[in-house]
C-alpha cells in the first residue's frame, strides 16, 4: 500500500488535528438563482441605495459575530467595521457607478484595487491585511446577491489559499479541525486567532490536490500536512497546451469511409450536463457559459465560475474542452444588467464584453485559473473585426499578470473565435491573433439570410446552400489553424456531405445527436460522397 504524502509547511499555530478535507476554493453556497428563498438577482442588486443597505447588513452581521467575542476577536471585527464605515470606500465605488458601472462590479473593482495594493506591500503585516479586505468584499457581495457566506462542517480541515477572519470566528471549533493554507501568513489575523483558540494551523504548503472528505492531518508542531496516498503537490509551472480545436484522434476513434480522421465533440449548456459527460467518449467542443452564469451576482463571482469550469475540465479528463465566453445581449439578457446602456444599444457577444470589461475581467480570471485543470481553450462570441481578438487577448494578459502577482496558479489558454458573422467569415485570413475557429451556423444563417430570430427555422433550409458556400470559402482562409463547427447544421446528417466537402474535420453536436452523426460520418468519404455500397 502506498505511503501517505507528507508536505512540508510552516507552523502558524501548534497542535495536531485530523479530519475530512474541506476545499474552500469550491464554493458550497448556492447562487441567488439557485436559492428558492432568495430574491431574484435583478431585485437583489441595484443602485447606490442597494450598496448602502448591503454595507449596513454586513456591519450588522459583524456586530452580531462580535457579541461575546474575546478582546482579540473584537479588535479584528472592529477593524472590519471601521473599513466598512470608511466613506472613501463607498465614494470610490460610487464614482465607478457614476461612470456607468453596475453596483456589484463597482464594489468588486474598488475592493480588488485595495487588495492589490496591500498584497504588493513590502511589510508582511500589511500583506496579511489583504485577506481582511477580501473578507469584507465577499461579505458585502453576498449581501448584495442575497447569498450569505456558508459555514463548513465541524471537525473539518479547512484547505485553501487563505482564510477570512470572520469565517474563522463564525465556525464552531469545539469539535476539532484544523487549517492548512497554500499561502497565508503567521502575522495574519487568522493565525493570531488560531493560536488564541488552540486550532492547529500550517501555512505555505503550496497547492496540493485533495478531494472533499479525504482524510487530512495537520501537524502544527512540526509544520506539515499529511495526505492520503494518491494526493500530490501541484507544480507551480504548467506546460503550455495545444488548442482544443485540433483534429487529432486517438486509437482511430472515428474515421470516414476512406480513412480520414474526424473529431466528434459535444455541446453542453447546463452545469447539470457535466455529470453525464463521458471522457472516454468525447470532449466538449462548445460550453455555452451564459447558461451557467445567469445573473449579475454569478458574473461577479470569480470563485463560483472557477468551480463550474474546473468541474467540467476534470470530468473531461484528457479530452479537450472549449468554453465560450458570455454571449449576452440581444435575446440573452443577464439578470440585473437589463438597464445598462450597452444592452439597450443592442451590443452582444464580444462587443458587449469589451464595452463592459468588468464582466470580462472576472470571467477571464476564472478561466485562467481553471486552465490548469485540463485542456481548456477559450472561444470568443460574435467576433466581427480582428481588433476584438487583440483587445480581449490583452485583457487576458493583464489579468494573468495580476494573478501572477497574487501567486495564484493559472495558465494562458488558446483563445479562438466563433465564426457567426458573415463579415468575419469572409475575412478570416485577417484574424491572425485567433488560435482557432468554430462556425456557429445558427447566427451565421440568420445574418446571412437577413432573417428575424423567430423566422430562422423556416429559412434555414433555403439559406443552407449559401451558408455551405460561405463556410467552404472561409475554411480556405484559416491558414491551417484548427477549425470546427458547433452550430445546428453540424448535428443534421443531411448537411454532412456539404460540410465534409468544405473541409471540416471537427464536429461538435448536442449529446443526443452524436450517435446519428457518428453513423453518418462513417458512411461518407472525406469529400462528402457516399462510400461504395452505401
Amino acid at each position: 500500500m502506498a505511503e501517505p504524502l507528507r508536505l512540508k509547511a510552516k507552523s502558524a499555530s501548534p497542535g495536531i488535528a485530523s479530519g475530512p478535507a474541506f476545499l474552500a476554493e469550491e464554493p458550497k453556497a448556492p447562487s441567488a438563482a439557485e436559492r428558492p428563498d432568495a430574491a431574484p438577482a435583478s431585485q437583489a442588486v441595484g443602485g447606490y441605495g442597494a450598496l448602502e443597505k448591503a454595507i449596513d447588513i454586513s456591519i450588522g452581521e459583524l456586530e452580531h459575530l462580535a457579541d461575546g467575542a474575546d478582546a482579540e476577536s473584537r479588535d479584528i471585527i472592529d477593524f472590519q467595521i471601521e473599513v466598512l464605515r470608511d466613506p472613501s470606500i463607498a465614494e470610490a465605488t460610487g464614482a465607478r457607478m457614476e461612470a456607468d458601472e453596475n453596483v456589484v462590479f463597482a464594489w468588486v473593482a474598488t475592493l480588488d484595487a485595495y487588495i492589490g495594493e496591500l498584497e504588493a506591500a513590502d511589510e508582511e503585516q500589511m500583506r496579511a491585511r489583504a485577506v481582511d479586505i477580501l473578507d469584507i468584499k465577499n461579505r458585502v457581495l453576498g449581501a448584495l446577491a442575497g447569498t450569505p457566506i456558508a459555514d463548513f462542517p465541524p471537525g473539518s480541515v479547512f484547505i485553501g489559499k487563505d482564510m477570512e477572519p470572520s469565517r474563522f470566528l463564525a465556525h464552531d471549533w469545539s469539535k476539532g479541525g484544523g487549517i492548512a493554507l497554500f499561502a497565508g501568513s503567521t502575522a495574519g489575523h487568522v493565525a493570531l486567532l488560531a493560536r488564541a483558540k488552540s486550532v492547529p494551523m500550517v501555512i505555505g504548503t503550496g497547492r496540493f490536490s485533495a478531494a472533499d472528505g479525504d482524510p487530512v492531518s495537520v501537524d502544527g508542531n512540526a509544520g506539515a500536512v499529511i495526505l492520503q496516498a494518491g494526493s500530490m503537490l501541484i507544480p507551480p509551472l504548467v506546460p503550455a497546451q495545444e488548442p482544443a480545436g485540433d483534429t487529432q484522434t486517438t486509437g482511430g476513434e472515428l474515421r470516414t469511409a476512406d480513412g480520414v480522421p474526424i473529431l466528434l465533440s459535444i455541446n453542453i449548456n447546463d452545469p447539470a450536463e457535466i455529470d453525464a459527460l463521458d471522457p472516454a467518449t468525447a470532449g466538449v467542443g462548445l460550453m455555452r457559459s451564459e447558461f451557467s452564469i445567469t445573473s449579475v451576482a454569478d458574473a461577479a463571482n470569480e470563485e463560483r465560475q472557477l468551480a463550474i469550469y474546473r468541474r467540467v475540465l476534470e470530468q473531461a479528463g484528457d479530452r479537450p474542452v472549449t468554453i465560450r465566453m458570455l454571449d449576452i445581449g440581444g435575446d440573452k439578457p443577464l439578470a440585473g444588467l437589463e438597464d445598462l446602456p450597452a444592452l439597450a444599444s443592442g451590443l452582444r457577444g464580444i462587443r458587449l464584453l469589451l464595452a463592459r470589461p468588468e464582466i470580462a475581467r472576472v470571467q477571464a480570471r476564472a478561466l485562467l485559473r481553471a486552465a490548469v485543470f485540463g485542456r481548456l481553450s477559450v472561444m470568443l462570441p460574435m467576433v466581427t473585426f480582428p481588433d476584438g481578438i487583440d483587445r480581449m487577448r490583452e485583457l487576458f494578459r493583464e489579468e494573468a499578470e495580476k494573478l501572477g502577482r497574487r501567486a495564484l496558479l493559472h495558465r494562458m489558454p488558446p483563445i479562438g473565435m466563433m465564426v457567426e458573422v458573415p463579415a468575419a467569415a469572409l475575412m478570416l485570413d485577417t484574424f491572425g491573433a485567433a488560435a482557432f475557429f468554430s462556425f456557429g451556423t445558427n447566427d451565421l444563417t440568420q445574418y446571412l439570410a437577413a432573417s428575424a430570430r423567430d423566422d430562422i427555422d423556416a429559412d434555414a433550409g433555403k439559406a443552407a446552400p449559401a451558408v455551405l458556400r460561405l463556410i467552404a470559402q472561409a475554411v480556405k482562409l484559416t491558414a491551417g489553424k484548427p477549425v470546427s463547427i458547433c452550430g445546428d447544421m453540424a448535428g443534421d446528417p443531411s448537411y454532412l456531405p456539404g460540410l465534409l466537402a468544405a473541409g471540416l474535420r471537427h464536429f461538435s453536436v448536442a449529446p443526443a445527436r452524436r450517435p446519428a452523426i457518428r453513423s453518418a460520418i462513417i458512411g461518407l468519404n472525406a469529400d462528402g460522397t457516399r462510400a461504395a455500397g452505401e
